[in-house]
């Protein structure tokens, strides 16, 4: 389909989807909604992608909710109509797309290029690698309008970078330089603006020659491990270990091995 407020290109084994409304620094609308989950359709839908990148175009990464885009609540002494329930909102548009994000059966790299705020810096934590511009920023920006992190944030930032940073980060709304961020554990590094093309590049590029059955597999083991035991943890990890040494890559990867050659990997 054409897109209107996001990019979407699907070439030799790597989705790029970029947010594509700079004008307003990509923040969401229900149009970029819509459209973010049809393209995340064709990802999955499209057996050639063996891993996605997801950035923002021009000078920021995105800036969360476009505000515009939504009612305010009247002043309780001025009366007035019912504005927008923000439960419905997250419900319907932002948690179904973290939990798609979160569940793609593939490494999924986000390249941020500039500012990342509110559900935008979510959104760069729900991804399983996060690579930054030096120049890009975190802001957790609800406590300044009166609301909770959202988008997983809540559940992201104390798992990444402890309770008392992620109570920090989450009640000032100070801004966190990407170096920081990646000091604190937050994402996978910080580069140079102008290598932040060049570093994401190789990596998807390495992801989407990869074996990328067992990089799903590790992904959701690690994704869940929070929510068992240590005991339930190796009975999956055998389980996982048992279904993938029965795989065409963990032959071709052994016989590359020991033969000294590049293995060519069948991926999804």
């Amino acid at each position: 389909m054409a897109f209107e407020t996001i990019l979407l290109d699907i070439s030799g084994g790597a989705a790029r989807l970029t947010l594509n409304r700079p004008e307003r620094l990509n923040s969401f609308n229900v149009q970029m909604h819509e459209e973010v989950q049809a393209a995340l359709d064709e990802v999955e839908n499209d057996a050639s992608v063996r891993t996605m990148l997801l950035t923002g175009a021009g000078r920021g990464f995105c800036a969360g909710q476009d505000l515009s885009d939504r009612a305010v609540a009247p002043d309780s002494d001025q009366g007035g109509g019912d504005a927008v329930d923000l439960g419905e909102s997250v419900e319907k548009r932002y948690n179904p797309l973290i939990r798609r994000l979160t569940s793609l059966p593939m490494p999924v790299v986000c390249a941020v290029n500039g500012v990342a705020a509110g559900a935008g810096a979510s959104l760069a934590f729900a991804c399983d690698m996060v690579i930054a511009a030096k120049s890009a920023k975190f802001v957790m920006s609800f406590a300044n309008i009166g609301l909770v992190p959202d988008s997983g944030s809540s559940w992201a930032l104390p798992r990444l970078a402890g309770q008392a940073r992620a109570l920090g980060i989450a009640l000032t709304g100070e801004p966190l330089p990407a170096e920081k961020a990646e000091g604190w554990g937050l994402i996978w590094k910080c580069v140079e603006d102008d290598q932040l093309t060049e570093t994401t590049d190789a990596l998807i590029g390495k992801f989407a020659a990869a074996p990328t059955r067992g990089l799903a597999e590790t992904k959701k083991l690690i994704r869940s491990a929070f929510s068992r035991p240590l005991d339930e943890q190796l009975d999956l990890e055998r389980d996982r270990m048992r279904e993938l040494g029965r795989s065409d890559d963990y032959r071709e990867g052994v016989d590359a091995f020991m033969n000294k050659r590049k293995p060519v990997f069948k991926g999804r």
